[in-house]
């Protein structure tokens, strides 16, 4: 605790936005502060939603030297990496598990930076855990959870006392590929064939497909993407989705370069759109909806040019998130994601870290068999 002293702030406009940016860089669309900031004012994190700001402030000798986008969570919802059962475990036991912390980006199952400095040599995980545990006994909070951190952070994290759960993601990973062509070549000739047939039902069924980015995306498309997004999560869910129309067509036409776009026509009609986020060197699929349902439209939309931007901008990675084992047969890897979670109570703490070890193994297997569905055809000496 004698490293770092830290504060809360209720939000973002609490916090300087070039010094958040100093800290964070902006290689990640999702930490930016425009970002952080538009879902606040947005109303998609507020205290009504169930995600209040309480960002972190780390300091020393009374200066700032970093920050972790933090929320007090009074429900499970949103976060992808679930814990539901561990919240019947607390009522169980006659203990109130809500309100717990999180430090995450809302709504957003993507690994990165999950605290920012303004030094690199400030990086010390132990005295960041010792200091999150020390808040979270402070305010008398359950629990600390630190969701999709980088792999390296988050094994720091365990050593410091923060048991390490694992997911599955599937990823691709562009291998310096020329053209989608290429990539293809990659494919077993039946997988390959199969490929080829979804994409060219998309012709067949009369649909055209365009993408647009940054300042391309105008507010009659950012407006028909709303339409799309809710109308899918009522489909799927019942309910509307967890962003609000004003964060699509007020905070996202401000984010820059970041935002792609891919809307989907039928006879001169839009359908369908897809929306990405844009990074240093990866693609983020985030968001999809569709008003009219088309063979093979989703994996077109969501999958296939998504695949293809990134091999036009020479991005290294495309992370279209959570969930999805139909990804696999498409050329996704299977990967692990991480994250860390400190527990108040002594009597359940133990019995998490056991959990969280025996769930890891589980994790871990299956990402070697999924691993094995790939659609990529036998290296000479592979068996």
């Amino acid at each position: 605790m004698d490293h770092f002293d830290i504060s809360v702030h209720r939000s973002m406009a609490e916090i300087d936005a070039r010094l958040w940016q100093s800290c964070f860089g902006t290689h990640d669309p999702f930490l930016s502060w425009d970002f952080l900031h538009g879902l606040e004012t947005s109303g998609c994190t507020t205290p009504e939603s169930g995600w209040q700001p309480a960002h972190l402030q780390l300091g020393r000798d009374g200066e700032p030297v970093g920050f972790l986008p933090a929320y007090l969570k009074t429900h499970s919802y949103g976060e992808y990496v679930f814990d539901w059962s561990w919240a019947d475990a607390w009522q169980r036991m006659g203990l109130r598990y809500y309100p717990k912390l999180v430090t995450a980006v809302p709504f957003t199952p993507a690994t990165g930076q999950r605290w920012g400095l303004v030094e690199d040599d400030a990086n010390d995980p132990i005295a960041l855990a010792a200091c999150g545990k020390a808040l979270c006994e402070s305010l008398e909070i359950s629990s600390w959870h630190l969701l999709f951190v980088d792999q390296e952070n988050s094994e720091r994290l365990t050593d410091a006392g923060m048991p390490q759960r694992l997911t599955t993601q599937f990823h691709w990973f562009n291998q310096s590929y020329r053209d989608f062509q290429d990539f293809l070549d990659r494919f077993s000739s039946r997988k390959r064939k199969n490929l080829r047939r979804e994409r060219e039902n998309i012709a067949k069924q009369g649909l055209a497909l365009r993408t647009l980015k940054g300042q391309e995306i105008q507010l009659e498309h950012w407006q028909f993407f709303h339409r799309c997004y809710q109308t899918t999560y009522a489909k799927r869910s019942g309910h509307g989705g967890y962003l609000t129309g004003s964060f699509f067509t007020e905070v996202c036409p401000n984010l820059g370069q970041a935002p792609v776009m891919v809307i989907a026509e039928h006879r001169d009609q839009p359908v369908a759109a897809a929306l990405f986020f844009e990074g240093e060197d990866t693609l983020y699929g985030r968001y999809w909806g569709c008003l009219a349902e088309f063979d093979y439209l989703h994996f077109e939309a969501c999958y296939y040019l998504g695949i293809e931007y990134c091999i036009q901008e020479g991005l290294s990675r495309f992370d279209p998130g959570a969930q999805g084992e139909h990804k696999i047969q498409r050329g996704f890897e299977p990967v692990l994601t991480h994250s860390n979670h400190w527990i108040a109570d002594e009597r359940l703490r133990e019995a998490v870290s056991q959990f969280a070890e025996q769930e890891s193994e589980q994790v871990r297997a299956y990402q070697r068999d999924a691993a094995t569905l790939l659609p990529f055809k036998k290296e000479p000496d592979q068996p």
